[in-house]
């Protein structure tokens, strides 16, 4: 085990005391309490997969604010001003941690792309995010060398090479740097890109302001406290936890595959740092949630699991009622352009709204959050009107404080997504829902994958929620599937569990027939009479959740499905 830690004295954040950088979020970093200076601020450890401890790396937060200001001075030697966009190419660490809190505290604009989402894709986001620099590791360098007509913009490459580059902070000379100037709430704070799960991601503009009111909601929601310890599944998490107060346990996973993970790993953290609070896609619950059980174990330590990026399964938080021993599961709904919106724990799932997702009913989030703002809209309104009805599905549509403004240079996506009603900014999600009388909402789908046949409107999670109560589904997909040669149907995509059997024609003829009896039975209003078997069901990089229903029904439609008739 190697702890590296580093004694030098505490260097002071900007060379100007009287510039107070109060509406920027690294300004957390820099204000916080003395009594917390020394206790960890980030910890970076490597598992085996049997979950035994290969190495150990720890900052306390003094250390984290001595490697960020000598970071700044670092950065701003090679050319990196307020204002410029800084496509960051750097794999999660202690590196893109440091980096991230020093472009914020300059007034740069970090530039982010899960480069998971396949390199065409990718290259296509950097070449219209036009960054001025960028700053990346080995492989990084390389592709924007191969693929220079994405990278043309970019001016200044800063080589990161893991494992090496805070040691190269500590020679950083601080003479002539870290005359810093004031972010103001206004200022674009940064640029981060959807994961394009029903279409091609756009870059999200994020204010300071914006972020600063995501942690004063999210605070406000969980109560979270000084001297928690968080182990964040999605990297970008990681940033808010200085402003509360918590130490970051960064998780020994590729999130870029984050359905590779090794449970052992992430268990055996939690254990030794004792984490209080985790985020993370219901895939990446589920695995865990397996090993707990196979080795018919809890986490005591855990106060709140929160689960996102996708709707958790009722399924799952039934599971981890009996591994969180003292927590609590909670799903916030929200997406990149706002979060949270509103939020649900597992205990009121499964007391009150599970039974109404098996009939149908879509999935609960909850109870929209106090400063948040709620309307449900015809999908095809163009401007705040009147809502629908009370238990009506329509749009979602969002007002609130963290509520974003536009797309990075996309006027025409801006225009579709947001809309202006008495100088309010109100987001259309692009999600189909209702708000049922005690003033909850519920999620029924995505309106691009709303199946419309006649009169009759068809939402995924409605149809798919009472399916996905037979034992042998471990996901499906509801499809809009046409064929030259049988015109225009609703078909359902399964993947079935591990232990039952789907690979032969006569195996797939069997699973249907009890699905479509296990449907009947449950007297849905939507019964099917299509289905098509995979393996696996493809589903976004970023959470490894939500699933390309437009994408399966195009590769589909020379495939003939397995059908039941009426009678049956």
């Amino acid at each position: 085990m190697s702890s590296a830690k580093n004694e030098a004295s505490p260097i002071p954040c900007f060379s100007n005391p009287e510039v107070v950088l109060d509406d920027n979020i690294s300004n957390h970093l820099f204000t916080l309490d003395q009594s917390v200076l020394d206790k960890p601020g980030l910890i970076d450890s490597k598992w085996d997969d049997r979950g035994n401890l290969k190495s150990e790396q720890i900052l306390s937060f003094r250390e984290l604010q001595t490697s960020v200001t000598r970071c700044i001075a670092y950065l701003q030697s090679r050319g990196i001003d307020k204002g410029q966009r800084v496509l960051l190419m750097v794999r999660p660490g202690l590196e893109l941690i440091v980096i991230c809190f020093a472009t914020f505290r300059i007034g740069a604009v970090p530039v982010v792309i899960d480069p998971g989402m396949g390199l065409s894709k990718f290259a296509r986001a950097v070449k219209h995010s036009e960054p001025d620099a960028m700053i990346g590791i080995p492989a990084a360098q390389m592709v924007s060398r191969i693929l220079p007509a994405s990278f043309k913009s970019v001016k200044r490459r800063i080589l990161i090479k893991k494992r090496s580059f805070l040691r190269e902070l500590e020679s950083v000379s601080l003479s002539g740097y870290l005359e810093i100037e004031r972010t103001e709430g206004e200022d674009l704070a940064a640029v981060l890109f959807t994961s394009g799960s029903t279409g091609f991601p756009k870059g999200v503009c994020y204010k300071h302001r914006m972020f600063q009111a995501q942690i004063r909601l999210l605070k406000e929601l969980f109560q979270f406290q000084p001297g928690e310890i968080d182990l964040p599944m999605l990297p970008i998490f990681a940033l808010f936890n200085p402003a509360l107060g918590m130490t970051t346990v960064l998780p020994d996973m590729n999130p870029s595959r984050p359905a590779t993970v090794a449970p052992a790993k992430i268990v055996a953290a939690i254990d030794r740092y004792k984490v209080t609070n985790s985020f993370g896609s219901p895939v990446l619950w589920r695995k865990i949630g397996d090993y707990c059980n196979n080795l018919s174990r809890d986490l005591p330590t855990l106060k709140r699991i929160l689960v996102a990026g996708a709707a958790a399964p009722t399924s799952l938080y039934r599971q981890f009622k009996f591994i969180l021993r003292n927590g609590e599961m909670f799903s916030p709904y929200g997406a990149t352009e706002c979060l949270p919106v509103s939020v649900i724990s597992g205990e009121e799932v499964i007391e009150d709204t599970a039974h109404l997702s098996d009939e149908g009913k879509g999935i609960c989030v909850g109870q929209p959050l106090t400063e948040v703002q709620v309307r449900v809209m015809d999908p095809y309104a163009e401007t705040l009107g009147e809502e629908v009805a009370r238990g009506d599905i329509g749009e979602i549509w969002v007002h609130g404080p963290s509520v974003t403004e536009e797309y990075d240079k996309l006027p025409d996506a801006t225009a579709d997504s947001k809309v202006s009603h008495e100088g309010q900014c109100w987001h259309r999600m692009g999600d189909m829902g209702y708000l049922d009388e005690a003033g909850r909402l519920w999620f029924c789908g995505r309106k691009v994958e709303m199946i419309s046949v006649g009169d009759q409107r068809f939402y995924t999670e409605c149809v798919e929620g009472t399916y996905m109560t037979h034992p042998d589904l471990r996901r499906c997909a509801l499809i809009q599937w046409k064929s030259e040669g049988l015109g225009t149907k609703i078909a359902l995509v399964v993947e079935p569990e591990i232990h039952r059997a789907a690979g032969s024609k006569k195996e797939q003829q069997s699973l249907a027939e009890d699905l479509h009896k296990h449907v009947k039975q449950l007297s849905s209003q939507v019964v099917l009479n299509a289905y098509f078997f995979q393996k696996k069901l493809p589903v976004d990089v970023r959470h490894n959740a939500k699933i390309h229903r437009l994408t399966l029904a195009r590769t589909l439609s020379t495939k003939t499905p397995v059908t039941i008739p009426d009678s049956l």
